[in-house]
């Protein structure tokens, strides 16, 4: 550590004070915390082996400190009542258009029938070919076709302007002819 420019806090050291300890009345009251104390390494050292949390408490108060829960049973801020907590500012913004909730919205995920997980992405690759989730193999494989023949440039005279929704096409079919739902 840098020399802070303070002597240590111990009586007779001529050392540099460049670690602090809790001042000797207490963490503070309500003006906030005391002044902390400036000890050299040995000192600080010396310090923490004499310090005693429990030093001044009954047996009963001891107790309480060390259970397992202590502590818990106050009401954090979090999760406090409405009555003391007004909340963040931003809780009460208005979204008339639901600009913002519509884009963390879940929708429920629909399921297959034959009990088969999907996976996100063969969700959205369903999604591209316009398949519904519990759509077999007969009918990827008829919807592919479909598009296949709708977005490629030979059956468009030629036309490129749709061969990304092609690649699209391509790669969502790729993609869930290998997936365990298909199999």
């Amino acid at each position: 550590m840098e020399n802070t420019g303070r002597a240590c806090a111990e009586p007779g050291c001529e050392e540099a004070g460049e670690f602090r300890a809790p001042p000797l009345e207490g963490p503070g009251g309500r003006d906030g915390p005391g002044q902390f104390r400036w000890f050299c390494l040995e000192h600080v050292r010396a310090f923490n082996q004499r310090y005693n949390y429990f030093n001044g408490m009954t047996a009963d108060e001891i107790h309480q400190a060390q259970r397992p829960y202590a502590g818990w049973e106050r009401e954090t801020r979090a999760f406090a009542s409405a009555g003391g907590d007004p909340g963040p500012r931003w809780s009460d913004f208005s979204d008339p258009l639901d600009a913002i909730a519509a884009r963390y919205r879940r929708e429920p995920a629909a399921e297959r029938k034959d009990g088969k997980p999907l996976s996100g992405q063969d969700r959205e690759s369903l999604k591209t070919l316009g398949l519904a989730a519990d759509a077999d193999r007969h009918a990827l494989r008829k919807r592919y076709s479909e598009l296949v023949r709708r977005y490629h440039p030979d059956r468009n005279g030629g036309d490129r302007s749709q061969e990304r929704e092609l690649q699209k096409v391509i790669a969502a079919y790729q993609q869930l002819r290998q997936a365990p739902a298909f199999a």
